[in-house]
């Protein structure tokens, strides 16, 4: 086992066991953007833990951690492109209050896009 300093993901095992980690989470959502689109409704568990999940990637990968894995900055444009399709078109069946629907929108937004800019300045 490789150790190169004394914190908790300075080591072979904790890379490892850090990769799968990533691999689970980027797992998750290729599995739910490729499965019934309307598990990706807003009020919907995918719908829910998609960005989620975006944002967990997002926060480990930002640690510059050795082992956290990341989707190719195309991937996540597309991923983004399919979640906001069907966010789109069905957040308004929810009957949304005044400013949340602007505000969320934004907010996922920022999530695709913070990820899609780390993967791409990773290489």
């Amino acid at each position: 086992m490789g150790t190169w300093d004394s914190g908790n993901f300075d080591n072979d095992t904790a890379a490892d066991h850090l990769s799968g980690v990533t691999a689970r989470l980027i797992g998750e959502i290729e599995q739910a953007m490729a499965g019934d689109q309307v598990e990706l409704e807003p009020d919907e568990y995918w719908g829910v833990a998609v960005p989620c999940n975006l944002e967990l990637l997002h926060l480990i990968a930002s640690q510059h951690y050795v082992g956290a894995e990341l989707p190719p900055a195309d991937v996540v444009e597309a991923w983004k492109e399919t979640f906001l399709s069907v966010w789109e078109r069905s957040i308004d069946d929810l009957d949304p209050s005044p400013g949340h629907k602007e505000e969320r929108r934004a907010v996922l937004l920022r999530t695709f896009d913070d990820l899609a800019a780390l993967a791409r300045s990773r290489g």
